[in-house]
């Protein structure tokens, strides 16, 4: 399952988000967002992991958490939405 976060710190990196998940179980990927052009974090990623109910069990445990002073916003992941095509 793939695990929606958001409100990450901008000083946290992926071995800090990874610890706070895995207390509940495998962790297969941590995908932090950065800017395309500055390579600045924005403040979101992914977390996935393979067993739904380890997943589940984070989510529930995890939201509303705090890392580094802020509250996380813990939610399964939606499948992205397609976008309409750019104009050049």
């Amino acid at each position: 399952m793939e695990i929606f976060v958001s409100n990450i710190p901008f000083s946290a990196n992926p071995e800090d988000i990874r610890e706070l998940f895995e207390p509940y179980g495998n962790v297969g990927r941590v995908n932090l967002i950065t800017d395309r052009e500055t390579g600045r974090p924005r403040g979101f990623g992914f977390v996935e992991m393979p067993n739904n109910s380890e997943a589940q069990a984070a989510i529930s445990a995890l939201q509303n958490a705090k890392i580094q002073g802020r509250q996380l916003t813990i939610n399964e992941a939606r499948p992205r939405e397609p976008r309409p095509p750019r104009r050049d």
